[in-house]
């Protein structure tokens, strides 16, 4: 089964018959079968070529670049190969008519929400009182039922992850409270660690929107845009608060990211290290890998495949098989 490769160090990545070799530097080469790749992701400084660009692009891989502090760049998006003209136009329809758009908007929020709310419960009953934010949350998840465009209901969702973030400090032992959510730059440790982990889930959804016929820049609760694929920010609603958040909490809980340790602190910005990263990627990846029994298709699935049977849960509901409902977690 294939699986993604996330490349940390610096060096050369080339190709070599089928097989792909990383060659670090001052370090011996390793070789990576392409038939085991699903999906590269490179932090590193790395060098590479067009005759590997082909190659992938035969071979419909895609690869995502990050910058200097692990913040998604953008994506090497190979040419679609499961182009469906009717499924195109039905997208474009559900966009352009609010109606119609309203209706996956709402069930983008509902699951986020949804996910919240169970994180936040499954605390409160380990000794961690969340009710305060629960109840608020509650009651902005009703308020948003009105939504009348897509700019209220993101406006409510802005509101209820808002109050979301206020039980982090409950949930979390911290050293250093965390106040607010800060984005651009992130300002302590916990935003550090949030903007690291919403940056790899953005890129895994859009890889999951590859396998399929699904146009990635025709969204729903997103409004699409240039040079972004927006719909990959629809999905990531979804599973930000099932995996990354989750993430969070177990890695500060357990000790294993450590806000002294892990993080480097400049002027108004904090941003996890490399040991840090590494320590994120890996947790990321086994989640991904993790496997639940799936009651309507009775056998068990990885978190990864959801994201993609999610995307074939939209296509139904777009050419008219099935309402789409969004995942709520059963497990």
């Amino acid at each position: 089964m294939s699986r993604n490769y996330y490349i940390t160090q610096p060096g050369r990545i080339r190709r070599k018959d089928n097989t792909i070799y990383l060659e670090p530097e001052d370090a011996p080469r390793i070789p990576i079968p392409v038939e085991d790749i699903d999906a590269l992701y490179f932090y590193g400084e790395l060098d590479l070529n067009t005759k590997l660009l082909n190659f992938l692009a035969q071979k419909k891989i895609a690869f995502h670049v990050f910058n200097y502090y692990g913040y998604y760049s953008g994506s090497y998006y190979p040419r679609e190969y499961l182009n469906s003209g009717s499924l195109l136009v039905k997208q474009v329809q559900h966009y352009e008519k609010p109606a119609k758009r309203m209706v996956i908007a709402h069930e983008f929020v509902a699951s986020a929400v949804f996910n919240m709310l169970r994180i936040l419960r499954y605390h409160t009953n380990r000794g961690k009182d969340c009710s305060t934010q629960i109840k608020t949350i509650e009651k902005f998840l009703a308020e948003s039922q009105s939504a009348k465009n897509t700019n209220e209901l993101m406006g409510y969702e802005g509101t209820i992850r808002d109050t979301y973030y206020t039980a982090f400090n409950t949930i979390l032992q911290l050293k250093t409270p965390f106040e607010q959510r800060v984005r651009r730059p992130p300002d302590n440790p916990i935003n550090a660690a949030i903007s690291f982990g919403n940056s790899l889930m953005y890129p895994a959804c859009l890889t999951e929107i590859y396998r399929t016929q699904l146009n990635p820049t025709i969204s729903f609760l997103h409004e699409p845009g240039d040079r972004r694929f927006s719909l990959s920010l629809d999905l990531a609603e979804i599973f930000k608060p099932l995996i990354i958040d989750r993430i969070i909490f177990r890695l500060f809980n357990r000790g294993q990211l450590n806000e002294s340790k892990h993080f480097e602190t400049k002027v108004g910005e904090c941003y996890l290290n490399e040991q840090g990263r590494k320590t994120f990627i890996g947790a990321f990846d086994e989640q991904l890998k993790q496997t639940v029994s799936h009651r309507k298709l009775k056998r068990h699935v990885s978190y990864q495949r959801l994201i993609r049977l999610e995307c074939y849960k939209l296509i139904k509901h777009l050419v008219g098989m099935e309402t789409y409902q969004a995942l709520r977690p059963w497990w």
